[in-house]
């Protein structure tokens, strides 16, 4: 949540990259075949085939990772959902005239937590909500501990639901770390930069060929933007196509839930 790098930038400019150096390794290529006419670009085949290896293990590597951020941010969503939900049930162990005010406050607190990533990708908005949930959260502790040992509750009410609390309030920093949790961003450099080598090698290897083969050429560099503009949907899901926000559904039925009079 600390940063996030936006897939269509990103891709865009590395087409144009990869475009722009595929016509530069062409060219190259012609200059080097002009000066050396008996010479030969295929040379070349070893050393680009090396490179390919290396950005292909770094794009299927940074893929994978990716993809298991993804899963355990959607594992972390519905184990917040059960945390809350188990919380607010354990409410009714406490003294009925305690009850009402503790579940207003458990309402305003989940609102606030869908609130903070309905507000991403505006992370200074996120931040903001964040803050006001943990401040309640204190509130609710504090309120948890009174009420638990008001007569009229149960005896294991504090027992019951302290525990309960405490596993609802650290499911919040659990999550909040696997947002910032990303590759460095010298691992995106290093895919953008091996791109660009990639393609001036492989402009300079078809100068072989007096006509240029647009459709290599473009198909090329458009499969590798969009394998990196998959890869950063993936990264950041609550900002591109892809879409962690949907499996935010388990919470609003949680606090759909606690509607119920109890």
């Amino acid at each position: 949540m600390d940063r996030m790098i936006p897939a269509w930038p990103f891709a865009l400019a590395l087409l144009i990259g990869m475009l722009v150096c595929l016509e530069i390794g062409r060219k190259l290529g012609i200059r080097w075949l002009t000066k050396d006419p008996k010479g030969t670009t295929s040379g070349l085949g070893v050393a680009e085939g090396a490179m390919f290896t290396l950005y292909g293990l770094l794009l299927a590597f940074t893929f994978s990772e990716a993809n298991s951020r993804f899963d355990v941010r959607r594992e972390l969503v519905a184990e917040e959902a059960n945390a809350i939900g188990t919380a607010y049930l354990r409410l009714d162990l406490l003294p009925a005239k305690s009850q009402p005010a503790m579940r207003e406050q458990f309402r305003e607190y989940l609102d606030l937590r869908l609130e903070a990533y309905r507000k991403l990708p505006d992370i200074v908005a996120a931040r903001a909500a964040l803050s006001m949930a943990e401040k309640l959260q204190r509130e609710i502790w504090a309120q948890a501990i009174v009420s638990s040992a008001s007569p009229g509750g149960h005896p294991e009410a504090g027992k019951l639901l302290l525990p309960a609390l405490n596993t609802m309030f650290d499911i919040t920093t659990t999550r909040t770390m696997a947002a910032r949790i990303h590759p460095a961003l010298v691992i995106y450099a290093l895919l953008f930069l091996l791109a660009l080598l990639c393609s001036v090698l492989t402009g300079f290897e078809m100068a072989d060929n007096k006509k240029r083969n647009w459709l290599y050429t473009v198909a090329f560099a458009v499969v590798t933007a969009a394998s990196v503009f998959v890869i950063l949907n993936i990264e950041y899901p609550r900002m591109g196509l892809i879409r962690i926000a949907s499996y935010d559904d388990v919470l609003i039925e949680v606090r759909q839930s606690m509607q119920t009079p109890q």
